[in-house]
């Protein structure tokens, strides 16, 4: 990324260190839609599963990438999102943001009521989730026509990109299994701006 670090994000980076998390859903494919897209369907339609699902280098079992141009591969084989940032949505939208609706895999929330900013994360970063799996974050979530579609709303790429609260992509450092109700620890911080920063620039 050719975005510098400045003193305040390297600061801000170091705080971040150790802070936890919940697992609040895990999420796959629940169907195939059709989209007038160049693909012609869509895997955004994600929902909970129960039970522990195993996480492998190219994301999580039973998940699937229709259009694989622009989505999953190594460096975006997971995609997790903010359930304080899910709840913003359901207000401005007026209607709920259920796990699994933006097409997310995870959804996360702070432990114990605290804070856990999702898109705070620089690339780099690292999350251990569970006993096992840790991932790395590479990408923010920059939102394609399909995604308006899914959600039915005009001008929503923007509209998205613009809100600061884009989700965030990982790699798979360690495979295993994650399931809801899992702790999540930030083990080593990214360089370089923020997730969020990143998609701002591409607002």
């Amino acid at each position: 990324m050719s975005l510098q670090s400045s003193p305040a994000c390297m600061a801000s980076a170091a705080q971040r260190l150790g802070m936890i998390g919940i697992v609040d859903s895990v999420c796959v494919v629940h169907q195939l839609v059709d989209d007038p897209g160049t693909v012609g369907v869509t895997a955004i339609d994600k929902r909970p599963v129960e039970g522990p699902v195993r996480v492998r280098t190219l994301g999580l079992h039973g998940d699937v990438q229709a259009d694989r141009k622009n989505h999953g591969g190594e460096e975006k084989a997971v995609y997790a999102y903010s359930a304080a940032d899910a709840d913003w949505w359901a207000r401005q939208l007026g209607r709920d943001v259920q796990p699994g609706y933006f097409g997310e895999n995870l959804r996360i929330s702070g432990a114990q009521g605290a804070d856990f900013d999702v898109d705070g994360a620089a690339a780099g970063e690292r999350w251990r989730i569970g006993e096992r799996v840790v991932l790395e974050v590479t990408w923010p979530r920059i939102p394609c026509a399909t995604f308006g579609r899914w959600v039915e709303q005009d001008r929503w790429v923007k509209r998205f990109l613009q809100a600061g609260r884009p989700g965030t992509y990982f790699r798979v450092v360690t495979p295993g299994e994650v399931r809801a109700g899992d702790a999540v620890e930030i083990i080593a911080v990214g360089e370089g701006p923020s997730m969020r920063e990143v998609a701002a620039v591409n607002s």
